[in-house]
Parts: C-alpha cells; sequence; structure tokens
C-alpha cells in the first residue's frame, strides 16, 4: 500500500481538495496531522463531505488547533507544544492513505520541525500548484527542495490553466504532471468523482 502526500507551493492553493480528489480516485484512508483552525468545520469534514466511496476511512488529527494560524503560532495560543514524534500515521495495512499538509513544506510546527519533517522516505509527494505572481519560484523551490531530499514528486496544477506558467514548471521541474483540477463553479461529490477518474491512471 502506498502513501501519498499532499502539499502545496503556498496556502490557499487547493490542497483539500486536490486531497478528496487522490482520496476519491484510489479510494483511499484520509488523515490530516494538524488543522489549525475551523474546527467545526474542518478538512477532514470537507474531505468526507467530498467522497462518494465507501471504502475511504477518516483518521483522526493527530493536533487540532483552535487558531487558523501557522501551526507553531496556534500551538503557543492554544498552550501546547507540537511534539513531531505523537505525530504517527494511522495504520492502513490494506489501503493506500492520503495525507493533506498544512500550508507549504517549511510552515514551522515547533522551533526545530516543520512539515517537511512528517514526510516520510516512502511517501509519494504529490504538489499542488497553483497560478499566481510569484507561484513559479514558489513551485520550484517546492519540488527542488523536496527532489533534494530524495522523495518521489509528482505535480497537479490547480485553477485556471496558464500555458506559459506550466510549460516552464514542467522543463525546469522534469517531474510527472498527474493533471489538472479545472476551475469550478463549485465542488461537490459528483464534480470530485471526474476529476478523481480523470487522473486515477496517472497516481
Amino acid at each position: 500500500m502506498t502513501t501519498y502526500f499532499i502539499t502545496g507551493i503556498s496556502t490557499e492553493v487547493g490542497k483539500t481538495v486536490a486531497s478528496a480528489i487522490v482520496t476519491e480516485a484510489l479510494e483511499a484512508d484520509y488523515w490530516k496531522p494538524i488543522q489549525a483552525g475551523e474546527l467545526d468545520h474542518c478538512d477532514t469534514t470537507k474531505v468526507k463531505n467530498l467522497i462518494s466511496n465507501t471504502s475511504s476511512k477518516f483518521h483522526p488529527n493527530a493536533y487540532a488547533l483552535e487558531t487558523p494560524m501557522s501551526p507553531h503560532a496556534a500551538a503557543v495560543i492554544d498552550g501546547v507544544t507540537i511534539d513531531i514524534n505523537a505525530i504517527k500515521a494511522p495504520h492502513t495495512k490494506n489501503n493506500n492513505l492520503v495525507i493533506e499538509g498544512a500550508g507549504g513544506l517549511l510552515v514551522p510546527l515547533n522551533t526545530t520541525h516543520t512539515i517537511l519533517d512528517l514526510i516520510k522516505p516512502n511517501y509519494k509527494v504529490i504538489v499542488v500548484s497553483r497560478h499566481y505572481l510569484g507561484s513559479i519560484n514558489h513551485t520550484l523551490l517546492t519540488v527542488n527542495l523536496l527532489k533534494a531530499k530524495g522523495f518521489d514528486v509528482a505535480i497537479l496544477f490547480s485553477g485556471h490553466k496558464h500555458e506559459s506558467t506550466e510549460t516552464i514548471i514542467k522543463t525546469m521541474t522534469q517531474v510527472p504532471v498527474i493533471g489538472r483540477i479545472d476551475e469550478e463553479p463549485y465542488f461537490d461529490k459528483n464534480v470530485v468523482k471526474e476529476h478523481a477518474n480523470r487522473i486515477k491512471e496517472k497516481l
């Protein structure tokens, strides 16, 4: 069974929708290790509401923090310290697992560790890249860091197509592109299922 880690080049680039699509495509389990803010409508709930299959299981956060901030800062407000040794991936011997990160790779968890430290050597990493001014730089930095660490990396584009941005990213990273999540008026189970069917063969 394979573990997929979904990360982004920044915040608000579509990681949660991407996680739902990959989870649906694989009928995988889903886990968000650290949730900061929106505990009444967290990312786990959002993904669960976008999934059609009945095989996926949804595992509880290792840390559920009240404030929508960087995890290290939200943890301080909550009066806790994030201990990376306490963040253990759930056992899913009979299924694939999709793990959704928080923000980008170097988002701090405490004064020592970042999101990058949650990614194990055997994980496949999917980088969600969305076009905006600066997104090429952010994508190259993210992918190159992952490649330097020896990870198996692929890109999933999100949002409106931007040919020149995507072409230079493909050329300069030389990593597989799984596909694109188009800009949609809304995402529901049917839309997620359509996108899942498009990318399934490339996972």
